[in-house]
């Protein structure tokens, strides 16, 4: 078999609502986020995931996505794992890109990055090695984590650079799969969101 990645991403937080730049800062879940983790959870305990038995589960230990993992039903079979925590935005953190833009006009994060924080190389590292990981062994692998990582890891899925992860946009508690087509890898699904209708 040939294993394919679902990636969660958390529930909805104020700064997420906002457009805030939120890496390692612990922003909590809204109660939208809490509900929306919870119809995630419903979602994948249906057909065609059926709870995912054995599938391996891994978590950010950042606590907007472990609630997610929580509330979703994944807690008690997820592992933290410090490589799927956000993107370190160093002097970025809790901006938005319009502020960003007012004191760096035409800034782009997937092609200019973040002064102080985590380069794109080092991004490109970590995604490399969720990457590695969830193509190590014959079984699905579940991810709960967040937008810009993911994004990084559905690029790196692909094997393109990172910077294609701007056409890849990922909403609050969307779900996403990764996996075949033809031999290569593929998007079976991207930032799917009908659970939360």
């Amino acid at each position: 078999m040939a294993p394919r990645i679902l990636l969660a991403r958390h529930g909805q937080t104020e700064w997420s609502l906002s457009g805030k730049h939120t890496g390692r800062t612990d922003v909590p879940l809204l109660e939208e986020g809490r509900r929306g983790a919870k119809l995630l959870g419903e979602r994948l305990h249906r057909a065609p995931y059926d709870g995912l038995a054995g599938v391996e589960v891994r978590t950010s230990p950042l606590s907007r996505a472990r609630e997610t993992c929580e509330l979703a039903g994944f807690g008690e079979r997820a592992e933290t794992w410090d490589t799927l925590m956000e993107w370190d935005y160093g002097a970025y953190e809790g901006m938005t890109p319009a502020e960003i833009q007012a004191v760096r006009p035409g800034w782009l994060i997937w092609r200019d990055g973040v002064p102080e924080g985590e380069s794109l190389a080092e991004l490109t590292a970590r995604a490399d090695e969720v990457v590695e990981w969830a193509r190590s062994g014959e079984r699905d692998v579940l991810v709960f984590a967040h937008g810009h990582v993911l994004r990084s890891i559905g690029a790196r899925w692909l094997g393109l650079p990172l910077d294609f992860a701007a056409r890849i946009r990922l909403n609050p508690t969307s779900l996403s799969v990764l996996g075949w087509a033809y031999g290569e890898p593929a998007i079976e699904s991207w930032n799917e969101t009908g659970h939360l209708d």
